[in-house]
């Protein structure tokens, strides 16, 4: 009996992995084998970002090959990271990198949709596959794969510190690593204060503090040109009035008030969000439905930060894990599966052509080309009004002993 349990499993996984494979491959295909200057550029600058620390040139000077010409716009501990990139050939770069945007996205379904798998546990496997690769056509899922990126895992790394009963290391250890790669997952910082976890975020800021300073031992020229110049240069990373900054900032700059004005409304508009936002993931804790906590936090994250490209959505698997809950209210489902093609739609891109061509006011023009912007407010606002169903509100609440999972957890 056990034999044919085992067999059956490997045969469910061995079909869960076919079915991704198949299903992604016409969008992995198309971006590994595109233009080479336009291939995974964002993994060029990762890449090239480490081969500046073996050869010891200066990291925050350098630009990737015409005609991207980036810079490298991370904290200096991340560069550390990229060496090993540096180290292998940049075709197996490629893959390698698409084989962990997928592996760590496969992570963030297995835990945000834990109480729908939790349904149907025989059968999970097959159900991550499925989800892995409609996520995988979302626009910000899209682009983890079109640019090389590295969000999806960093949501990863924020997931698996904060969604489970009990994890193996001490918990913040793994959001304060990934604070110390990108800086903004320190908004998770703040989610640990506000429902009193403060042994969890002095973990996490300790990680943080540790690697940063790690950092400064063995890159300490680079370290001080980072920390005290290239972070407070945000035209670094892009035009801040582009399309792809969906956030409230790059929303209010496309409105072309003046500097002063833009700047006292966008204050106020964050500090609006975040009190509402950390109001509403508190709530959630104390609900019992960790996920959603965490999905809301990763919309404040995006729409708080002064640039929010469209791929640091990537939070949308947590978003949608956290709308589907446990399955049962068709509502629900409906409601993600709406908010799921709204992001596979290029909905930001039909407001410039409106915009470009004179089609309809130009106020509506400016409201579709916010569109991924706007559809992160209403999910906050979604996620704040969501219940639990009749079921989970038996709950007690919390999993405050962590020698169970909590509403919307998987044990690690």
């Amino acid at each position: 009996m056990g034999g044919r349990r085992t067999i059956r499993g490997v045969v469910i996984v061995a079909t869960a992995i076919a079915i991704t494979a198949v299903a992604v491959a016409p969008l992995v295909l198309h971006w590994l084998t595109n233009q080479p200057d336009q291939r995974l550029v964002d993994l060029d600058v990762y890449r090239s970002g480490g081969q500046a620390v073996l050869r010891g040139a200066p990291v925050y000077d350098f630009l990737t090959q015409p005609p991207q010409l980036l810079p490298f716009t991370y904290p200096t501990f991340a560069v550390l990271l990229a060496v090993p990139l540096a180290l292998v050939p940049w075709t197996a770069a490629q893959w390698l990198w698409t084989g962990l945007i997928f592996a760590a996205m496969a992570l963030v379904v297995r835990y945000s949709f834990a109480r729908l798998l939790g349904r149907i546990r025989p059968w999970a496997p097959i159900a991550v596959g499925v989800l892995v690769a409609l996520c995988a056509y979302a626009m910000p899922l899209r682009d983890q794969v079109r640019f090389g990126q590295v969000d999806i895992m960093l949501v990863a790394m924020c997931v698996a510190d904060v969604a489970p009963g009990r994890t193996r290391w001490p918990r913040g250890v793994l959001v304060g690593l990934a604070t110390a790669i990108k800086l903004v997952p320190g908004v998770f910082v703040i989610y640990f204060l506000v429902t009193g976890r403060r042994r969890e975020a002095i973990n996490a800021a300790f990680a943080a503090v540790a690697a940063t300073l790690l950092t400064f031992l063995v890159l300490p020229g680079d370290s001080v040109d980072y920390w005290f110049r290239a972070l407070f240069d945000s035209d670094r990373l892009g035009s801040n009035t582009g399309t792809t900054n969906q956030s409230i900032r790059g929303m209010l700059l496309r409105l072309y008030w003046p500097d002063a004005v833009t700047s006292l409304i966008w204050l106020v508009c964050v500090a609006i969000v975040a009190y509402l936002g950390f109001r509403a993931a508190r709530a959630a804790w104390r609900d019992g439905d960790e996920i959603r906590g965490i999905a809301i936090t990763g919309l404040i994250q995006v729409l708080v930060s002064p640039v929010s490209w469209i791929h640091h959505l990537a939070w949308l698997v947590v978003i949608l894990g956290a709308i589907v809950g446990d399955g049962r209210d068709l509502r629900r489902i409906a409601l993600a599966a709406g908010a799921w093609l709204f992001y596979v739609l290029q909905v930001p891109w039909w407001g410039i052509t409106m915009l470009a061509h004179h089609i309809g006011p130009r106020f509506l023009g400016r409201i579709v080309q916010d569109a991924y912007g706007l559809g992160a407010l209403a999910l906050l606002v979604v996620l704040w009004r969501i219940r639990r169903s009749a079921m989970d509100s038996q709950s007690d609440g919390p999993d405050t002993s962590r020698n169970k999972p909590r509403v919307g957890t998987l044990n690690s």
